[in-house]
């Protein structure tokens, strides 16, 4: 329910992780007692020896049909944020020199740009960036609480220090115009830098809801920003601001009303955890990532109704299990985007893969990365018993440009490309895209699994996810979950979909498909309880 004028307080006691979740940590220099460190004259010399295949790489760069990864020259970068120029060029930050890096696609060849201004052994998260129509990228830089422009002309770099009370984080940066939007991840406010201005002006608007994170924004055609403001795991608001009502507001003597008037809040649904990303589609339609489960939602303006989605299960082999400790594994959607063709971007950081939702066909394929690092599973790298090809790279950020999806991988020193055009080996048709139960009732559902790819065998496994514990797919006629698919024949599958007595009435999503190692395909169905 929309919540106007409403100042809402938040306890903030017991978070224990900030936008990395818990990677601030790991970007602290290593205790003095640690073990020992062999002086390479890398950036690897930042990690004692035993951390560096973790954070540095575990090997080379690898490729599939879809994508295709490329090692960075310098040892262990840690890139993080990533933006393409108009020329296709992509540009990185570092984390782990304080630089920024240039990869030209058509040369492949990498330019890392010295930064002078950098202390030596420093690291910082950098999760932001964009590129100007100056020619300048512009990125964040939590370690300093700074903003940097670099001038891609001159190849100069300018430091802007950060509105900081002692407890920000400048987080996701998107150029807008003539400004600059930073969100305050703990900070808890938005930040306008006016690039107008030649002083480059600065100013910062508290979110209306004390002891909260500011996450992601986005901003519609309106000019209205959404974000998010939200405990871990205890409560949280969508909330929309009026930028344009806001500063027509400025009276004459500088002073703004309260950013309370220009707000708009709606409660997130109590299956949103943690909404971390944030995009808005040409239709209006909000979406959110949420980075503590398999879930991203979006939320209609028009009717103020949340839906949930959900992605494929993580392969085994980002996870391992060697333990045999993790029940329920979750890909955790973490930053979410849109391309030109209405279809929605989203990183899954524990199930290493590059996803591509369609909402108007109701259609989700998810990329895997081949690069993996066994130290971010469940792999038991120590005993030397873990499973070949396990763990994750970390990604932590990508860019859009065109039907190329560039991404970063954090722990394996690569940047990598997902290209959206390469035909997908197989299609899923479904029976019908809705149905209607009433709680303990059961209906039969088929889809088809339609081969397009002229390899005589493809092994798959079956994606049968839904959002909710009270909705279960099950398979009929003996239908095994993995098996072959041959190129020319086509896969029917039989299954029932059931609502348990307790099942609460409205409406969720369930996704049918399938995945091989490479990629998953499946598409939606929207499920309405009575």
């Amino acid at each position: 329910m929309k919540k106007k004028g409403v100042l809402v307080v938040f306890f903030f006691g017991g978070i224990m992780i900030t936008s990395g979740f818990g990677l601030q940590s790991m970007m602290s220099p290593p205790p003095e007692d640690n073990p020992e460190f062999t002086i390479t004259g890398t950036p690897a010399d930042n990690f004692p020896d035993v951390q560096r295949a973790q954070f540095c790489g575990s090997g080379d760069a690898k490729s599939t049909e879809y994508v295709q990864e490329f090692s960075i020259p310098t040892p262990c970068t840690n890139p993080l944020a990533i933006v393409t120029d108009y020329d296709g060029n992509v540009w990185f930050t570092q984390t782990n020199t304080g630089k920024l890096a240039k990869f030209d696609p058509s040369t492949e060849r990498f330019t890392e740009y010295d930064n002078p201004l950098w202390p030596p052994g420093e690291r910082s998260m950098m999760w932001g960036i964009d590129y100007a129509p100056d020619d300048s990228v512009w990125f964040t830089d939590e370690r300093f609480d700074s903003i940097w422009k670099f001038s891609t002309i001159d190849e100069k770099y300018e430091r802007l220090p950060y509105p900081s009370d002692g407890n920000s984080l400048p987080q996701r940066l998107q150029i807008d115009g003539s400004q600059i939007i930073i969100n305050d991840f703990t900070g808890n406010k938005l930040t306008f830098l006016d690039l107008s201005q030649s002083a480059n002006e600065l100013y910062s608007i508290p979110s209306p809801f004390e002891n909260s994170v500011t996450a992601d924004f986005a901003i519609d055609k309106n000019d209205n920003v959404w974000f998010t403001n939200w405990v871990f795991q205890q409560d949280g608001f969508l909330v929309k601001f009026n930028q344009n009502e806001y500063l027509d507001s400025v009276s004459p003597d500088d002073q703004f009303r309260p950013v309370i008037d220009f707000t708009e809040f709606y409660r997130l649904p109590s299956e949103l955890l943690t909404p971390n990303g944030a995009v808005v589609t040409d239709d209006g339609t909000i979406w959110l990532a949420d980075t503590t489960s398999s879930f991203f939602f979006n939320f209609d303006p028009f009717t103020e109704q949340f839906t949930q989605y959900v992605t494929a299960e993580p392969q085994l082999s980002t996870y391992g299990n060697q333990t045999g400790v993790i029940k329920s594994p979750i890909s955790r959607p973490y930053w979410i985007e849109a391309d030109d063709q209405g279809r929605l971007v989203f990183n899954e950081q524990t199930a290493n893969n590059i996803s591509v939702m369609d909402p108007k066909s109701q259609s989700l394929v998810e990329y895997h990365i081949p690069s993996k690092n066994p130290y971010w599973g469940d792999c038991d790298p120590g005993t030397g018993m873990m499973l070949d090809n396990c763990g994750i790279a970390q990604i932590f950020d990508f860019t859009i440009d065109g039907e190329k999806i560039w991404f970063t991988e954090w722990v394996e020193n690569n940047i990598g490309v997902v290209d959206t055009s390469v035909p997908l080996p197989f299609e899923i048709e479904i029976e019908y895209y809705s149905l209607t139960l009433a709680p303990g009732e059961t209906q039969q559902f088929n889809f088809i699994i339609y081969p397009k790819s002229q390899k005589n065998m493809l092994s798959v496994s079956l994606i049968l996810s839904t959002t909710h514990e009270f909705l279960n797919v099950n398979l009929v006629n003996d239908t095994p979950k993995t098996f072959q698919l041959d190129f020319d024949v086509p896969r029917a599958i039989h299954t029932t979909i059931s609502a348990s007595e307790d099942a609460i009435s409205g409406t969720y999503k369930i996704l049918l498909g399938a995945q091989s190692p490479d990629i998953a395909i499946s598409k939606f169905v929207t499920v309405t309880i009575e």
